[in-house]
């Protein structure tokens, strides 16, 4: 959803492009606005300041270097770095768990002989 507002008596030429999609209370048949996520969107409308990946004040002829394209994500960088994975800490927990598994399968095999099964 997007909203929309025009004021009639702007004395600039600036665009303020909000990204609120990360504002909202989860629901089961519809996400809801809480008061809290309302009051951001109102606080970051009045101050008219880019904020760091939720908000950006665009000038018109960045507007126009974009050949007038208003998708919110070209102007709003919401990209979140992933955490790196620390490839060596993964390989040796692996190699743990593969070592227990082993422990816990030649146990395992143990009891089943003193019941009877297995060769």
């Amino acid at each position: 959803a997007a909203i929309l507002i025009f004021k009639k008596n702007k004395t600039d030429d600036t665009v303020l492009f909000i990204d609120a999609s990360n504002e909202f209370k989860s629901g089961k048949n519809q996400n809801q606005l809480t008061d809290s996520n309302i009051a951001k969107v109102i606080e970051t409308y009045k101050a008219r300041e880019s904020v760091d990946k939720y908000a950006y004040l665009a000038s018109f002829d960045e507007i126009k270097d974009n050949d007038f394209n208003l998708n919110i994500p070209r102007y709003v960088d919401t990209f979140e770095e992933e955490a790196e994975i620390d490839l060596d800490a993964v390989r040796a927990e692996r190699l743990e768990l593969k070592a227990e598994l082993e422990s816990l399968e030649t146990e395992m095999a143990g009891f089943l002989k003193e019941l009877g099964y297995g060769a």
